[in-house]
Formats: C-alpha cells, sequence, structure tokens
C-alpha cells in the first residue's frame, strides 16, 4: 500500500529518446517522458497483461545545472563530470509527473484522461575534493542516478542544502502528488475519476487531510522511470513529506542497519553467489538460485539486498533482469580472485559474529565469549582451531591469507627497505605478506617463521610462480629461537597478546638484534585521541587478550626493548605500517643488519 492506493510496479518500456532541444525548459521535458511512460503501460496492460488498469502514474527526475540536463551517468567518467560540474553550486531537480485515468467504454475502446505536474527543488552541493568525488563513484550508487548521486543514501553526504521538497530529489514529489489526487478525485461526479470503483474511503485519510477528501483506486505505479520495488516505494512511506530531514537520524538508522548489511554479504558469500556470477557474465534469478541450491524467493531477496549495499548489479535485458557482479565484488569478493577477501569474510561469520552475539556478556564480564558461542573455553577452541580437522585449519589460515593479499603490496612498499638483505615474517602464515616483500624488494630474502601445523599446510597457499627467496621456518615464537635476520616483520601480531606475552617475544627480539636491525610492525594504527578507526575499536570488542594502539603507544612499548620509531605509513588499506630501528645507545653511527651475512653502515637520520 501507498498512502491507501494498491499498487503494482510495471516497468515501462517507452524509450527515452526524446530531443531535449525541442522543450523550452527541463520540466517540459521530464512531464512528457513521465507522460510517455505512462501511456505506453496504460495501452500496453489490456493486451500484453489481460488486465486494465484504473490509474497508472509515470514520473521522470531530471537534474539542471547552468540550463544543461544531467541524467544517469553512462561510466565513471561520464559520473565524475556530472558531479564535477554540480559541486559547490545549486541547482535545480525536476520531477514531472503524469497521471492517465483509464475508463473502458463500450465494447473495447478506452478513453485516457491525462493529468501532469510538476515540481521543481533545489539543491545544494558542498566543494567535493577529488579524494571524495571518487571515494563515492567507486562506490557505484551514482550510475543508476539521475544527476550521478542519490540523496536517500551515501549521496546525501554530498548535499550542503535542500530547498523545496525531499522526496521530489528523492525522485517522486508525494506531497504534491497526494494533493493533485485528492483535486482529481474530488472533481465533479461526471468526471473520469468518478467512474473508477471506490473500496474504503479511511485509507485516504493522508490524501483527505492535503486535498480535502478523496476516495481510494488500484493504481499502477512508475516511479522516476525506474524500475522500483515495493520495499523501494514503502522507504519512501517511511520518509513521508510531513518529516523534517533533520529529525531523522540517518547515521544512527544505518548502524542499525549495519548488522543485516554485514550478513548479507557473509550469506552471499557462504552460499557463492559472487563465484556463481563470475563464472558467467551474468545470470537471471532462477539460474542463480538453482545453482547455489536455494528458492527463488530467497535467492530474489538476497539478491536485490546485495543490489542496494552495492554489491551485485541487475541489468535489463529485453523482457527479464539479469544479475552480475560489481566491479569492486569480483575484484574482492569472488574466491579465487588474486585480491580476494573470500576466507576473512568467511572467518568473520563462522568465528566473529557469534563471538559479537554476547557481547552484552562480553562488556560485563570484560572476557572473551569463546565457551558461550562454541560450547568451548577459549583455549579449547585455539586448540581445535589450530590442531584438530584440517579443513578447520585450512578455514583459518585462509582468513590469514586474505588479509596478507589484500595488505601485502602496501605494507611491503610502505618504505625504502634496501639496506635489508634478509627478513623474518614472524607469525607469516601462509607466507602471502612475504611474497609481496621480496616482489617490492629483489635484494631480499625472507623466511617465515610459524607453528609446525601451519607451515606443514602451506602447501594448499602455495602461489603460482615459485619464489626461492622465501622460506619456511616452523616453531613457536614464545618459545623457540627465532631465525637471525636483518628485519623482523610484525604484521597482526602485537595487537592480539597480553602485555606479557609481548614481553616475551619483544624481549627475545631485542636480544636476537643489533644495532642497525629493523623491526617493521604492520597494524590498524587509532589516532592518538583513539577515536577512529572504527574498524580497530570494533575489532576490539571481541575481547582478545590484546589491545589496539595508536603510533605513540606503539612507540612506547617497543622503546622499552630498545627499537626506536623511525616512519610511520598510513596507507589507506587495512593495515598502516610503522618501522623501528635497534639503536645503539652509544653511537648515532649504526650497523645496519644483524646478522654475519650483511654488515654495513650508514648514517642515522
Amino acid at each position: 500500500m501507498l498512502q491507501g492506493l494498491r499498487f503494482e510496479v510495471v516497468p515501462s518500456w517507452f524509450k527515452e529518446t526524446l530531443d531535449k532541444s525541442l522543450f523550452k525548459s527541463p520540466y517540459d521535458y521530464a512531464v512528457e517522458t513521465a507522460k510517455q511512460k505512462a501511456l505506453e503501460v496504460a495501452h500496453r496492460m489490456p493486451f500484453k497483461h489481460l488486465k486494465s488498469p484504473d490509474v497508472v502514474i509515470g514520473a521522470d527526475t531530471v537534474v539542471t545545472v547552468d540550463g544543461l540536463i544531467l541524467e544517469k551517468p553512462t561510466d565513471k567518467q561520464d559520473a565524475y563530470r556530472m558531479l564535477s560540474r554540480l559541486s559547490g553550486k545549486e541547482h535545480s531537480v525536476f520531477t514531472g509527473v503524469a497521471i492517465v485515468l483509464c475508463h473502458d467504454k463500450s465494447g473495447s475502446d478506452t478513453d485516457y484522461k491525462v493529468v501532469d505536474f510538476y515540481e521543481e527543488t533545489k539543491v545544494k552541493f558542498a566543494e567535493l575534493s577529488e579524494e571524495m568525488l571518487w571515494e563515492y563513484i567507486n562506490s557505484g550508487e551514482p550510475m543508476d542516478k539521475a544527476g550521478g548521486y542519490g540523496i536517500q543514501a551515501l549521496g546525501g553526504m554530498l548535499v550542503e542544502y535542500v530547498k523545496g521538497d525531499f522526496l521530489n530529489v528523492v525522485g517522486f514529489p508525494l506531497n504534491h502528488f497526494c494533493k493533485q489526487l485528492g483535486l482529481i478525485f474530488n472533481s465533479p461526479p461526471e468526471s473520469p475519476a468518478h467512474k473508477i470503483k471506490r473500496e474504503s474511503d479511511e485509507a485516504w485519510s493522508l490524501v483527505n487531510s492535503l486535498s480535502e477528501g478523496a476516495a481510494n483506486g488500484e493504481v499502477e505505479l512508475l516511479e522516476n522511470g525506474k524500475d522500483v520495488s515495493q520495499s523501494s516505494m514503502q522507504e519512501h512511506i517511511v520518509i513521508g513529506p510531513e518529516c523534517s530531514r533533520q529529525d531523522i537520524p540517518h547515521s544512527i538508522v544505518s548502524l542499525l542497519d549495519g548488522f543485516k548489511a554485514s550478513k548479507t554479504l557473509f550469506t552471499a558469500s557462504k552460499l557463492k553467489v559472487f563465484d556463481v556470477l563470475n563464472s558467467s557474465n551474468s545470470l537471471t534469478l532462477e539460474e542463480v538460485a538453482g545453482q547455489i541450491n536455494a528458492s527463488v524467493l530467497g535467492t530474489e531477496r538476497l539478491l536485490e539486498a546485495a543490489v542496494s549495499l552495492g554489491l551485485l548489479e541487475r541489468v535489463k535485458q529485453q523482457n527479464t533482469s539479469v544479475y552480475r557482479n560489481t566491479e569492486q565484488a569480483s575484484r574482492f569478493l569472488v574466491s579465487e580472485s588474486p585480491e580476494s577477501l573470500n576466507g576473512y569474510i568467511l572467518h568473520c561469520n563462522d568465528m566473529v559474529w557469534p563471538l559479537f552475539s554476547h557481547l552484552e556478556n562480553a562488556v560485563r564480564e570484560g572476557t572473551s565469549q569463546h565457551e558461550l558461542a562454541f560450547g568451548k573455553k577459549n583455549e579449547d577452541v585455539f586448540q581445535d582451531a589450530y590442531y584438530s580437522k584440517d579443513e578447520v585449519k585450512i578455514r583459518f589460515m585462509d582468513a590469514m591469507h586474505s588479509i596478507a593479499r589484500v595488505t601485502g603490496k602496501d605494507v611491503a612498499t610502505a618504505f625504502d627497505l634496501s639496506p635489508y638483505k634478509t627478513a623474518c615474517d614472524i607469525g607469516g602464515c601462509t607466507g602471502a605478506m612475504a611474497y609481496e616483500f621480496t616482489k617490492a624488494h629483489p635484494g631480499l630474502s625472507v623466511i617465515v617463521f610459524d607453528l609446525p601445523q601451519v607451515i606443514e599446510m602451506r602447501r594448499h597457499f602455495q602461489p603460482k610462480e615459485a619464489d626461492d627467496r622465501v622460506s619456511f621456518v616452523a616453531g613457536d615464537f614464545f618459545k623457540d629461537d627465532l631465525p637471525k635476520a636483518d628485519l623482523y616483520i610484525l604484521a597482526r601480531i602485537l595487537h592480539d597478546w597480553s602485555d606479557e606475552k609481548l614481553d616475551v617475544l619483544l624481549s627475545k627480539l631485542s636480544k636476537m638484534c643489533t644495532p642497525g636491525c629493523g623491526l617493521l610492525v604492520s597494524e590498524i594504527l587509532l589516532d592518538e585521541e583513539r577515536k577512529s578507526p572504527s574498524r580497530a575499536l570494533l575489532q576490539a570488542l571481541s575481547m582478545t587478550e590484546g589491545k589496539q594502539r595508536s603510533p605513540t603507544e606503539y612507540s612506547d612499548l617497543l622503546q622499552k626493548h630498545g627499537f626506536t620509531l623511525k616512519h610511520i605509513n598510513h596507507t589507506d588499506n587495512l593495515l598502516d605500517a610503522m618501522l623501528f630501528v635497534k639503536e645503539d645507545p652509544n653511537d648515532r653511527r649504526t650497523l645496519l643488519g644483524c646478522s654475519s651475512a650483511s654488515i654495513e653502515t650508514a648514517e642515522l637520520e
């Protein structure tokens, strides 16, 4: 129901090819397009769909700036041109609406009466930086929006102010529509509107309040010339023309729905939706449902949710819709992609999600909730995840492998490491990070040091091209001797352990290193006020024994063990990087290299 109207969404087949130059104003073009869309549906329904509508509502929205009509962008560069043109300017959003009243005459003839109108809303964009422009464009949201933005979603962050009906910018001027509909149904008795069957006066309460009374009718609805679902129209009802935009806590609503979005991603990954779509250019709903062995209804709702999140695209082909991966999904969500996060996503679904379902207890007790989530104590779950079934070990390693593949290149190239000849990646798991270091630094060889069971299972993650500069040594970095190297790499290690255990590890490293040895730490770095990034602070709620730190806190931790911070690199990737050096307190000239194979001198900064 839409404000008391029962409706059905019927896509119009009218091709939007009207010559804009023939119209005196943008709103004339929008109104005529809306009229042609509505009339096409009104004429087609009795013959193609074997039912006659009572009312057909068509709409078309255009964005105009500097006398130019901006419709949907054709590609990312077109979106960039549109949004750049809007940056820092006030522009107009026009929606043309056509209401077609259909009345069956004797025989097979039908009378059509068209009532049309338009609504204008002024929108002012803030000055947009290049970074913000491309971040928004790469979200995928602009590609199916008139003017290249959707004010009701991420595009709202670009807007400085709105003058007029907010819903008009969303795509349908509901307030004006209700008033107009009321006028139509309050017209004289001989009006075609009175020949349409009435059902319930109560359902028209909002229309009555806007236009002094009306009646109910059967409605065929098109909104903004788009294929819209009933759920998207219900979103308009929730917003409502009587609500002030300032009264809607969008950020809080986004948080309320955040867990649903996460579970949508997890479920689509678990059911291999992205892999299935990667195997074909595009698939219909029924084809996807068949390949993931799921119901058509459930698959449809999952795919629609994924489209709304920008994970998938839905495209019209002939008389049906097909689905395909977005560019981002192809890159990061397909399991065989070199940068796939699939392993980590499945780890979050299987291991992290259950922990967070007991967050209230975790906060009250200040402890991990492994026992509640998995029926085992924390140390038992750790043993099970590492040492029992091979598939459990592989699943965990795949999660670590995913993060290393996505972050490895940026971490490896964060600093000039040419003075170092040998490195040891402590807790390096599958070696994904190590291989990125040898690619970036031809003169460097890397030893991966991890538990025996991890080293044994690494064969499942071997790169296609072997690199003999990467080798593997088994051991426990808390108990066993570490391999000698010029540079030690600690990626996603320090945040996970208690201060007591870190003292054991860092003390061991400090004794191993002579002056000039490097220590590269890669973690999510908090700002100094510990306010962001929220990803690190949310991760801390899993209540591991470790904690997230700022650069100063990491520096203080390492300084106690003789390591001095030299460089910080905020990579804009999932992990940042810090480079520490073991210094000789008695001499500013320091040996670079703690193994006998590489001893060079350099002036420290």
